[in-house]
């Protein structure tokens, strides 16, 4: 075993050890089928939730999507998204007009690998998410077949607030809810709200 997959499975160790990261798939079984995971944004902590409530045959297959400038401005962090994690790096500029920000995701989707990632564009301290951004219409635009999964991370604020380095113990929960779609006709504003809206739906409170 690689010293990138003794760290991805040590990490997975103590988040379940600091979290219990229970992971509820309310609306669809783990299936090892290409998919987009949608979720709430509150905490560095939520991508690391995610992979260990993932069963171990899904991680490898699952990539999250990191901020290019701010997770590779380090050795470390480039070796834990790049080695550990295989992630998606996006940058939060262009560095011209005709850039287009989506191109590192639209490769990896066209090459089988499933995303997960954080539609609000940045974290919130908010009980409830954000307007969710453009990018996710898009994705669902071009690649209709993909499964979009809302995704719920219920607790991490209290375990990583923003600006925090230290996690407290603290049981937290990550739940996957039903398929979405893109329908025939539907517009960016009505799949974004439709989007948002089921993934709120996966809060325990809103069981």
């Amino acid at each position: 075993m690689s010293l990138a997959d003794s760290m991805g499975h040590l990490l997975a160790f103590i988040a379940r050890l600091i979290t219990g990261a229970q992971g509820h798939w309310k609306g669809c079984p783990p299936a090892a089928e290409q998919r987009i995971y949608i979720a709430n944004h509150q905490s560095h902590f939520d991508w690391v939730l995610i992979w260990a409530a993932l069963p171990h045959e899904l991680r490898a297959q699952t990539r999250p999507i990191a901020a290019r400038d701010y997770w590779t401005a380090s050795r470390f962090k480039t070796w834990l998204t790049s080695d550990v994690f295989h992630a998606v790096y996006v940058s939060r500029t262009r560095a011209s007009p005709d850039d287009d920000p989506l191109e590192p995701l639209l490769d990896a989707l066209k090459q089988g690998d499933s995303l997960a990632l954080f539609p609000e564009g940045t974290r919130s301290s908010k009980g409830e998410p954000q307007a969710f951004k453009a990018g996710i219409y898009h994705l669902a635009e071009q690649f209709p077949e993909i499964p979009v999964i809302p995704t719920w991370i219920d607790n991490v604020q209290r375990v990583m607030p923003k600006g925090e380095v230290v996690p407290v113990p603290i049981l937290c929960t990550v739940t996957f809810g039903a398929p979405l779609h893109l329908q025939p006709g539907e517009g960016k504003h009505e799949f974004l709200e439709r989007a948002r809206a089921a993934v709120m739906a996966q809060r325990p409170s809103a069981a």
